[in-house]
């Protein structure tokens, strides 16, 4: 029987080096003299980060030290899906920043039916929030990647490559 190989493409990030950037975020919160008295919160859930503060410029600056933190710590920018912000009671203003994981259904039928049209000898399948990507032949595979990761700047999510076998 022949062997074949495969690989998983995903979208995801690592939880822990979001929480330390979020951490480093609030620390330079109290340090930085522009935003020590804005009285600033971020709260971490599970699919989302909240952001309040004093103002806008405040909150700007915040999503900027965001995104700063994120990046030196190799978070793809991608994963924060900033919604608007709104105001909350006494002058300050709240934003949600939505946490994204995972390739939604109609972004993975898109990149399935890419893949088979460009390149035949491949097999792939919808994994719930992941793709397989199937093929007796490991340059098919490399192919595949080379393929996606040139897709990836059009994409509103980052991809990662697992489980290569």
């Amino acid at each position: 029987m022949a062997e074949s190989f495969s690989f998983d493409v995903v979208s995801d990030f690592d939880r822990q080096e979001l929480v330390n950037a979020v951490d480093q975020v609030r620390r330079e919160l109290v340090q930085r003299y522009d935003l020590k008295d804005s009285a600033t919160t971020l709260e971490l859930e599970e699919a989302s980060l909240t952001i309040t503060t004093a103002s806008d410029m405040t909150l700007q600056a915040v999503g900027d030290v965001l995104r700063q933190k994120a990046t030196k710590r190799n978070l793809s920018l991608k994963i924060f899906d900033f919604q608007d912000p709104e105001a909350v009671g006494g002058n300050r203003v709240k934003q949600e920043v939505k946490l994204r994981k995972g390739l939604s259904q109609e972004l993975a039928k898109a990149l399935s039916k890419q893949v088979r049209d460009a390149i035949k000898k491949v097999t792939v399948a919808i994994q719930g929030d992941s793709l397989r990507v199937t093929s007796k032949n490991k340059d098919d595979l490399q192919q595949v990647i080379q393929l996606l990761k040139g897709q990836e700047e059009e994409l509103e999510v980052a991809l990662q490559f697992q489980n290569y076998r």
